[in-house]
C-alpha cells in the first residue's frame, strides 16, 4: 500500500524503520514545524523530520494538518491508507477521508484506558502493572476508533516513562506491518471500544512535577518514575546550615516503611537522610540538581554538607515565601 504518514514523536521511528524496509510504500511524511530548544533556544526539527531528511524520504513541516493546501499535497500523493503516531495535531475529517482505508493510529496504551497525549506517564504515575500498544482507527473523538490490535506487557517495579517509552516503541513496528497486511488484503477486523471505561491522559505541564511531600511515599516514588526524563518530579532543596536554596529534580528513590516522629514536618530529611512524606519517607538514590548532571544522593549530600533537618519543600511553596 501506499502510505502518508503523519508524527513528530521519537515514539515512531522505529515504526519507520519497519515501513521503508516493507513492501509497503512510504510515499510521504508529515510533521510538526521546527520548535526551539535548548539553552540557545535554536530551532530544531521534530525527530520524525530529521529521519526523513536522513532517509531522503519527501517531509512536510506544518503547523495545520487540516489546512486546504496540505490536503492538496496529500491527495497529490496517492495514499491508500494514511498512518499517525505521536503527531500533536488534532486531524480533520476531510484529511481522514482522503485515502480510500481511511487512517489508523498506533497508541502507547491498553485503549480504552488512557486516552490523550501522555498515556506512558499516567499508567506509572497511577500504579497500573500493565500497559501496551493499541492500532485504532482514526475518529472525531480522542483516540476513540476501533481497534484493529493490541499488544499487552507487564510495567516493571522500578521502570521509568523514558524507558517504558522505548520498550513500547520496539513493540510497535511488528505489530504495525501485520496490521498493515491485514488491512491490504481485506482480512483486518474492527472492533468498538467500551466508551463506558474509557480514561484520560492529559498532557504533562512543567507543574504536573512539583512534589508534595504532604502525599505518601509510594505515590510520589511512582511520579518520580512517570515524570522522567520530563517534566521530571522536582522541588526546593533547602540547607538549614547554609541558609541555601536549589532547585532539584529526583530521578530514583525507594520507599521506607515507618511511622512518621511526631516532632518532623512533611518534606524533612530525618536521622538517616530519609524523606519524611505524608505516608512512610523515601529514600533518594539519585538526583539531580539544576544545571548540574545526575548523580548519586551520596555524592550531592557529601557535596552539599547536607544534614539531618534539611528539606525538601514543594516548588510552589516556597515560591511564595520567596
Amino acid at each position: 500500500m501506499k502510505i502518508v504518514y503523519l508524527g513528530s514523536g521519537e515514539f515512531g521511528i522505529e515504526c519507520l524503520n519497519a515501513l521503508v524496509r516493507s513492501s509497503h510504500n512510504l510515499r510521504l511524511v508529515v510533521t510538526q514545524p521546527p520548535r526551539a530548544a535548548g539553552r540557545g533556544r535554536k530551532l530544531q526539527p521534530t525527530p520524525v523530520a530529521s529521519w526523513a531528511d536522513a532517509h531522503l524520504v519527501p517531509f512536510i513541516e506544518t503547523a495545520d494538518a487540516n489546512a486546504p493546501q496540505l490536503l492538496e499535497k496529500v491527495v497529490h500523493y496517492e495514499p491508500d491508507l494514511i498512518v499517525v503516531i505521536a503527531f500533536g495535531q488534532k486531524i480533520g475529517a476531510e484529511l481522514i477521508n482522503i485515502p480510500p482505508k481511511s487512517a489508523i493510529n498506533v497508541h502507547s496504551s491498553l485503549l480504552p484506558k488512557y486516552r490523550g497525549a501522555a498515556p506512558i506517564n499516567w499508567a506509572i504515575i497511577n500504579g497500573e502493572s500493565q500497559t501496551g500498544i493499541s492500532i485504532i482507527t482514526l475518529a472525531d473523538e480522542m483516540d476513540a476508533g476501533r481497534i484493529l490490535a493490541q499488544s499487552q506487557t507487564d510495567i516493571g517495579p522500578d521502570e521509568t516513562a523514558g524507558q517504558l517509552h522505548d520498550r513500547l516503541a520496539k513493540m510497535a513496528p511488528q505489530m504495525l506491518l501485520k496490521t498493515l497486511n491485514h488491512i491490504a488484503d481485506g482480512s483486518a477486523t474492527y472492533t468498538d471500544q467500551d466508551h463506558s471505561k474509557a480514561t484520560l491522559a492529559p498532557k504533562l505541564k512543567k507543574t504536573d512535577g512539583f512534589l508534595d511531600f504532604n502525599d505518601s511515599a509510594e505515590s510520589l516514588r511512582r511520579k518520580i518514575l512517570g515524570l522522567w526524563p520530563w517534566p521530571g518530579a522536582s522541588a526546593m532543596y533547602i540547607s538549614k546550615k547554609e541558609d541555601k536554596a536549589v532547585r532539584v529534580t529526583i530521578a530514583m528513590a525507594e520507599v521506607v516503611r515507618y511511622s512518621k516522629p511526631a516532632d518532623l514536618p512533611q518534606g524533612t530529611l530525618d536521622k538517616n537522610l530519609n524523606l519524611i512524606c505524608g505516608m512512610d519517607s523515601l529514600k533518594i538514590t539519585k538526583i539531580k540538581p539544576a544545571g548540574s548532571a545526575i548523580m548519586e544522593f551520596k555524592d550531592f549530600v557529601n557535596g552539599r554538607r547536607t544534614k539531618p533537618g534539611d528539606m525538601f519543600l514543594k516548588i510552589d511553596k516556597y515560591s511564595a515565601h520567596d
